[in-house]
């Protein structure tokens, strides 16, 4: 067994994802890490239950011999052993994203020997994660575009502070993903929004998409509002779709006690307008979310608007476990490529 690596936790923005990450390609790669400072950046640091849920279904997975999995640590050793494909049931217990869970384990299972099939339980619908629909329609079809077939469904909502949700992913694996070169979003064939609404006054979907319409100069034919009888609590997300030729971005904002809906819908807004403005194909979110795929694919490229200090931390942790180079080129004000490369097909001028 390697030495292991060792991160420190309160890196870049210093929250959950450094963990993750870490997970992901510990998983994927077979190299032990150790990890210190765990969440070190945030109001209260160390595991809480969706992280450590992400850290047991990785241990559980990939067979893995793990130290200091409880509530609240902030030291982790974790010494992965062999990814098994299969059936899996994580839960997080409350509304802790289940979302993040699933892109704890996904990179090795989409490279595993077999077919897996796993459900989620938590929250599917939170300010703090990847909503479903961003899972659903935007993160997986790019995880799709390298390879692998996978498919999700959606049983049941959960909305902060409820949770609740269960969704139903299933994977058919490759051996290798492939690399990816996402460089145009190409004409935008649709653009719509909608808002669900969970045991609350349905008036407040109804402010919400109006004042996306109105801030984006759209048609109200463009929008929606639904109500949810099925979430186990009260909830309200607001989603805002563009449809590319090349790939679908959702936006997402979330209603919150004592924040106007039309609030609510301005933040959306304005990340909406700031993407169409760059004309770029990824996202903010989907940004960071995408580097440690096409790290493990050997390269890709893509171009997005400037690099959040996400994106910047899942560098930094990447480039600790994977032989890789990822430079991040401006080319102009708010638009960015983002190319990643063996480092020594860097260094001899050859793609790895």
């Amino acid at each position: 067994m390697d030495e292991p690596i060792t991160i420190d936790g309160s890196m870049g923005e210093g929250g959950g994802q450094v963990l993750r990450t870490s997970l992901a390609l510990s998983m994927s790669t077979g190299r032990p890490f150790r990890i210190v400072n765990i969440r070190a950046r945030r109001k209260h640091g160390g595991l809480l239950r969706q992280h450590l849920t992400a850290l047991n279904a990785a241990a559980e997975v990939s067979r893995a011999r793990v130290d200091g999995a409880v509530p609240g640590s902030v030291e982790v050793t974790f010494e992965p052993r062999t990814v098994l494909p299969g059936s899996y049931r994580f839960s997080v217990g409350t509304a802790g994203s289940a979302t993040l869970v699933l892109q704890t384990v996904l990179p090795a299972l989409a490279a595993a020997s077999a077919k897996s099939r796993l459900v989620l339980e938590g929250g599917t619908h939170n300010p703090w994660a990847p909503p479903f629909d961003f899972l659903e329609r935007t993160f997986i079809p790019f995880l799709k575009r390298m390879g692998p077939d996978v498919s999700c469904q959606l049983e049941r909502p959960g909305f902060y502070p409820a949770g609740g949700g269960r969704f139903i992913v299933e994977v058919s694996p490759v051996a290798m993903l492939s690399r990816v070169s996402l460089l145009h979003r190409g004409p935008i064939r649709r653009s719509g929004c909608r808002a669900v609404v969970a045991h609350l006054d349905m008036n407040i979907g109804h402010r919400e998409v109006g004042a996306v319409c109105r801030g984006l100069g759209w048609s109200p034919d463009c929008a929606e509002v639904t109500a949810c009888p099925e979430s186990t609590g009260p909830g309200n997300v607001l989603i805002v779709a563009i449809e590319s030729e090349h790939i679908t971005e959702i936006f997402t904002g979330f209603g919150a006690r004592g924040v106007p809906a039309e609030r609510v819908a301005a933040g959306t807004v304005a990340e909406v307008r700031r993407y169409l403005a760059a004309g770029v194909p990824v996202g903010m979110h989907l940004a960071d979310q995408i580097l440690p795929l096409l790290a493990l694919a050997g390269g890709g490229s893509f171009r997005t608007v400037a690099p959040s200090p996400h994106t910047m931390t899942n560098i930094d942790v990447i480039e600790r476990f994977l032989d890789v180079r990822i430079e991040c080129a401006r080319l102009a004000d708010d638009i960015w490529e983002i190319t990643v490369e063996h480092a020594r097909g860097l260094e001899s001028g050859t793609q790895g």
